[in-house]
């Protein structure tokens, strides 16, 4: 009996045991099977197709994280050029005629000495920006900011002022160089290349807008070569660079820069019906014209002496269905001739209004931009063979350029 219970207890432990054995193992399979999946991922990884590389785009270091640290990159940029931007005050002297009809002595019978013998002179204050581009003191700024001026003042950020004399004024591209002689080296700007910069790049504009010294606006390039016509100044004959970057009154010839802080630009115009929309002149145009004002006081232009718009079939067909229309016009893409100014390279040619141009120098022109741009790179004296059409006849004319002398 005793023998028995033993041997049933020792049967119940063995029992045991071997189930735990069991169990052990089966936990342990399981990990090794476990692990067994594991190692053959890379194998699979192995086996399935790759994807070919694509052909990369070269892009330019992006400043985006920069502004994740204690300073922004605008911050940076700014720093870089801020001592060089200054403020430019002018004054002029306006002298008020008196209607001279009051002259007559009609009117002075009857009023006597109680009309005004003149009036008293008016002063007249303006303000802009600009920025030091040679160490020897000259400024670059736009014409209008110091137009007519007879005193200008220069104000560097540090509080310095100084009298500046006007260098050279060109009214055609609305720039001016000013020079101010300080006996010392001046801060200067670094410029860099309008014709890297593309749309969708940074831009920092810095001025000193309604007399609000020393601000800073931030935005994006909207768009590149924007002609004065459609920024709504007909009379300049610029290729803007486009803005979003506030741009207000006060803030004219002051730098637009890029993300390293580089002048891209001078800003030079708002649209008063626009909001959110500034316009600044490329650098590389800036260069150009600063060299020859600081060399020479002014920059000679060519022209033609017509005023023209773009013709396409469209507003050719659009016009010829006005009963009102007085010229019937040729449906086909070129320069219309709106007006010849008297006693100019083309009205000594024989250009007419009504004339479509349709080639210069047997180059295509299909807007009033293409034609201006092939003058404006002329030189002055140089003739030009231009095709146009006039009704249904082609005629040829030779154009020589002379040079523009005014602008109005």
């Amino acid at each position: 009996m005793g023998f028995h219970k033993l041997s049933k207890s020792f049967r119940q432990l063995f029992t045991h045991v071997l189930a735990i054995a069991f169990g052990v193992t089966l936990i342990f399979g399981t990990i090794q099977v476990g692990s067994s999946l594991a190692e053959t991922a890379p194998t699979i990884a192995k086996e399935t197709p790759q994807i070919l590389p694509q052909k990369t785009v070269s892009q330019k270091p992006s400043t985006a994280n920069a502004i994740i640290g204690n300073r922004s990159f605008v911050a940076a940029a700014v720093n870089r050029v801020g001592a060089a931007v200054v403020r430019i005050d002018t004054e002029r002297t306006v002298n008020h005629r008196i209607d001279p009809m009051l002259d007559d002595p009609f009117f002075r019978r009857f009023f006597g000495d109680s009309l005004p013998q003149n009036l008293p002179p008016e002063q007249q204050r303006g303000l802009g920006s600009g920025f030091i581009f040679d160490k020897s003191g000259l400024v670059l700024t736009n014409a209008h900011v110091v137009d007519k001026a007879d005193k200008v003042t220069v104000r560097l950020k540090d509080g310095r002022k100084f009298d500046a004399k006007v260098q050279g004024v060109d009214e055609v591209t609305d720039l001016a160089v000013v020079r101010i002689n300080t006996g010392a080296d001046l801060p200067v700007a670094t410029l860099g290349n309008s014709s890297d910069i593309q749309v969708g790049d940074w831009a920092i504009a810095v001025g000193n807008p309604l007399g609000l010294d020393n601000t800073v606006t931030l935005g994006i390039v909207s768009t590149l070569s924007r002609s004065s016509a459609q920024a709504g100044i007909p009379d300049k004959r610029l290729d803007f660079i486009q803005t979003d970057a506030a741009i207000n009154p006060g803030n004219s010839g002051g730098p637009l820069l890029n993300d390293r802080g580089e002048v891209i630009g001078i800003n030079t115009a708002i649209r008063a019906d626009g909001m959110g929309i500034g316009f600044a002149i490329p650098i590389d145009k800036a260069k150009t014209i600063a060299y020859q004002l600081q060399r020479d006081g002014k920059v000679a232009h060519p022209y033609l002496g017509v005023q023209m718009i773009t013709l396409t079939p469209q507003i050719a067909k659009e016009n010829n269905s006005d009963p009102n229309s007085q010229i019937e016009l040729p449906e086909v893409n070129g320069v219309l001739v709106m007006r010849v100014v008297p006693n100019s390279p083309a009205a000594s040619s024989g250009v007419r209004r009504g004339d479509v141009i349709l080639e210069i120098d047997s180059k295509f022109v299909t807007t009033a931009e293409q034609l201006q741009n092939i003058v404006e790179n002329s030189r002055i004296g140089q003739g030009l063979q231009v095709k146009v059409r006039r009704g249904n006849q082609i005629q040829q004319l030779s154009i020589r350029t002379a040079e523009l002398k005014n602008i109005s």
